[in-house]
């Protein structure tokens, strides 16, 4: 079998699953914002032992019970404000665990990222196709 076509199909099939992963997230994300649970987080401080950057953001459930989110290393670009400020979070309502920040940011940017995955898989395939 031809290697540019076994690449192509290669290409193909990754640019495909790179879409459905962006269309999920784009339905997770519409799902968080038509029935999530917004509450208010506070960010504290990591752990000195902690070798990450930014806060984490401590919130409360309808329950009582704490979480902890991590913005991971780009929360300061996805809206999070330094420590000790509130941010708004965002739940699905028997989840809280799989919290989002209620920021389009962060709601979006796993979208946005599996997106131009595509699309680079999508191009590849494109040019090793000529």
């Amino acid at each position: 079998m031809n290697a540019q076509v076994v690449l192509l199909a290669l290409c193909t099939g990754l640019g495909f699953g790179c879409l459905l992963a962006a269309a999920r997230a784009l339905v997770t994300a519409a799902f968080l914002w038509a029935r999530g649970r917004r509450v208010t987080g506070r960010v504290t401080a990591r752990a000195a032992t902690d070798g990450g950057r930014g806060g984490l953001v401590v919130f409360s459930d309808h329950l009582g019970r704490d979480f902890v989110l991590d913005p991971g290393p780009l929360g300061p670009l996805c809206g999070v404000p330094p420590v000790g400020g509130s941010v708004p979070v965002v739940h699905a309502r028997r989840h809280p665990a799989r919290a989002r920040l209620w920021t389009t940011r962060h709601l979006l940017a796993p979208a946005f990222g599996w997106f131009l995955s595509a699309v680079v898989a999508f191009g590849t395939g494109i040019v090793t196709a000529r």
